[in-house]
């Protein structure tokens, strides 16, 4: 073996791209491509937008933001939005969560087929129930109203949020609510301070998706709205006037819409990992 052989650097191979890395890029690409769109449109002009193409704005500007955070017509539609999906929010979860209990921990005579029917309500199309509420809360004097609006999605979120927290209450041992009673716990006491931050990550992953689709729900909030309570979603549908659509106006109220949905992620993010891991969501 010669000097040169042992005193030479081996050479490193260089590391190896995944094809499954490529792919993941490629997709991750692909889904963000039309919220940098939107992202680029809301920062030009409608002028501009409509008359060349460019991958970045020429001349930035801050005008489409500042007439939605301005304009009345605009921000009272994310203010009416906030309002009813935390009501609903709030209404599902004080539903669900004993009714959860309820089939987690009981068995009684038609348990099975009321959770079955209880499903059936969510896979319905919203469509189905759009003309009835419209009449219901038109006589009941609800028309146009956020408790309207928030009660007419709880027919959707009440089954989603029972059967998510079930499956967590399922996974918690009865023992530990006997042990609970025997050490002089009320029902409620028992509930609030020892059971519910046991499922804490069902109640977060269960209140992720009665907000998200109570946030991007359309037909319900627009068929049953007008103007006290009509919703960002349904305004961003009645942009066309004389001069046309406003584009610039419409990408940055888009922007706008997903900042509320990406903060609840945000904060959840834990939990929905959890849920995910235990195999419930």
């Amino acid at each position: 073996m010669t000097d040169a052989s042992i005193t030479a650097p081996k050479a490193r191979a260089l590391p190896k791209v995944k094809s499954s890395t490529i792919v993941m890029g490629l997709y991750l690409l692909f889904l963000m491509l039309p919220i940098y769109w939107l992202l680029n449109m809301s920062f030009k002009t409608n002028t501009e937008i409509v008359s060349t193409f460019t991958l970045w704005p020429t001349n930035p500007t801050l005008d489409n933001y500042r007439t939605i955070l301005t304009d009345p017509a605009w921000y009272t539609g994310y203010i009416n939005s906030l309002i009813y999906v935390v009501m609903n929010t709030v209404i599902s979860l004080a539903v669900a969560l004993p009714a959860a209990y309820a089939f987690s921990r009981y068995h009684f005579m038609g348990d099975k087929h009321l959770f079955f029917w209880l499903l059936t309500n969510r896979m319905a199309p919203p469509a189905v129930f759009a003309l009835p509420f419209f009449q219901l809360y038109s006589s009941v004097g609800l028309f146009d109203t956020h408790i309207a609006v928030a009660l007419a999605h709880c027919l959707f979120n009440v089954p989603l949020a029972v059967w998510i927290l079930e499956g967590f209450m399922r996974g918690v041992p009865k023992e530990i609510d006997e042990t609970a009673y025997i050490d002089g716990y009320s029902f409620g006491r028992f509930f609030a301070k020892i059971f519910m931050p046991l499922i804490a990550s069902g109640i977060g992953v269960a209140a992720f998706f009665c907000f998200m689709f109570s946030w991007v729900e359309l037909l319900l909030s627009r068929t049953l709205t007008t103007v006290d309570a009509k919703p960002i979603a349904a305004i961003m549908t009645r942009t066309q006037g004389a001069a046309g659509i406003d584009w610039g106006v419409l990408a940055a109220a888009g922007i706008l819409t997903i900042v509320p949905g990406a903060l609840v992620i945000y904060f959840v993010r834990n939990y929905i990992a959890k849920g995910f891991a235990l195999g419930r969501v």
